[in-house]
């Protein structure tokens, strides 16, 4: 099997030739064979996405987009959702045991990460629609001796404990699960279902699920006998080595009431000037000769490609008006002008009174996911009420705070405010 990606190689698929241009490749299991599937018909492929939290958040943005470029090529995407997978919890590049969800929380997470795809993929019942599955529909139905003597015997402990996350909890020696341990087993139970259901041909992920795919491959070449294919796409990180998604007020989650539009537009305008072109590419549908112009400022005018950035990606998930109102929200603080189309939050008249914890308010303010956080943040020096830095961990905000609107602004850095609005 073909494991780093030649992506100078001549690939006739729409499909490939656009997963090339826009950087989304690392490696493809057998690139003439998938270019052949993809440029035949319709290529069905699917990303599974397992529900520990309720929202996606960015770093799975080029999954998603993966799925788009799919269909936007007259492929069929397959979400495919975690219902039982989750129970288990993906073990792969981990240091530790993820908790255990309840059956309740599960089903909470999913409903509300569906929401995430719609903005990318058009669902329904036509041949190129994307549909959403969920693997409890056939992982809930497994009797555990027959699966062990029909799949089980496929897989060697040899080859599993060589995979990478394996092989790091092994050497650093970290607990991994039995439980974990027949993660890949069922990642590979799913890709031959779709295939069986749904003649899904194509998995695809990150690179860290490489070992994943190919088990996948394998069991469905002979549980079903269909030729399979796998794609994975590179780690993203940020030109400083950062990884992608991550900062230092949290996740940059895709649910609007994690976060709000207006940070997700500051989150892209603040990439950083060497990612600006390779994110373009890669969470943008902008032409590629767009992308090269845009790419080609240098000093001030960068900030402007980033704003360019900032706007499309801003629109593709939340639409075109909220990223209007994000973008005049943003340039009107900067410049001090108003508040307006700043995220809001609400507090109760009764609860200044009696003295409301700054620490509290910042997680209110979604400015801070905790208190320690909160209170992190104000050891720097990075918060502000009314431009005023706060250096007491202990502070309080009252009603003498307040303008003759009845709100108060915080800030934390230069770059996220929230304005409380007293009721």
């Amino acid at each position: 099997m073909t494991d780093t990606a030649d992506t100078a190689a001549p690939f006739r698929s729409a499909f490939l030739q656009a997963m090339v241009s826009r950087g989304h490749v690392y490696q493809i299991t057998d690139q003439s064979g998938l270019d052949a599937y993809a440029g035949a018909g319709i290529a069905v492929g699917y990303i599974g996405f397992d529900c520990t939290a309720p929202s996606l958040h960015v770093g799975s943005l080029v999954q998603i987009m993966n799925l788009r470029r799919l269909q936007a090529a007259g492929g069929k995407p397959i979400v495919l959702m975690g219902g039982g997978t989750t129970k288990v919890g993906d073990p792969t590049d981990k240091e530790k045991s993820r908790p255990i969800l309840s059956e309740v929380e599960i089903a909470a997470n999913m409903a509300s990460i569906k929401r995430n795809f719609e903005p990318f993929l058009k669902f329904g019942n036509g041949p190129t629609d994307a549909v959403m599955i969920d693997n409890a529909e056939w992982l809930e139905r497994i009797n555990y001796i027959e699966f062990l003597r029909d799949y089980g015997r496929h897989f060697t402990i040899n080859t599993m404990i060589k995979q990478e996350t394996v092989a790091r909890r092994l050497r650093n020696e970290e607990p991994y699960t039995f439980l974990e341990f027949n993660y890949m087993l069922l990642q590979a139970y799913d890709f031959q279902e779709l295939s069986r259901r749904h003649d899904c041909r194509l998995q695809m992920g990150g690179s860290d699920q490489w070992g994943n795919i190919v088990n996948g491959i394998e069991l469905t070449r002979r549980i079903v006998g269909k030729q399979a294919y796998g794609l994975t796409t590179p780690l993203i990180t940020t030109a400083s080595g950062g990884k992608m998604g991550k900062t230092a007020e949290g996740a940059v989650w895709l649910n609007p009431d994690m976060r709000s539009p207006y940070d997700y537009w500051q989150f892209w305008r603040n990439t950083e000037d060497a990612d600006v072109g390779r994110f373009l590419r890669l969470f943008t549908d902008l032409p590629l000769e767009q992308i090269e112009e845009l790419e080609k400022a240098g000093g001030a005018e960068i900030n402007d490609s980033k704003k360019r950035l900032a706007d499309v990606a801003t629109a593709m998930l939340h639409g075109e008006e909220a990223s209007r109102r994000a973008r005049g929200a943003a340039e009107a603080v900067f410049s001090g002008a108003t508040d307006a189309g700043m995220p809001t939050f609400e507090v109760t008249r009764l609860k200044l009174a009696a003295g409301y914890l700054m620490v509290e308010a910042l997680v209110d303010a979604a400015l801070a996911e905790s208190r320690s956080e909160a209170k992190r943040a104000i050891k720097a020096n990075s918060v502000k009420l009314n431009g005023e830095a706060v250096s007491d961990e202990a502070a309080t905000i009252r009603e003498e705070a307040l303008d003759g609107e009845g709100s108060a602004r915080l800030s934390v850095g230069k770059k996220r405010h929230a304005r409380l609005k007293a009721v």
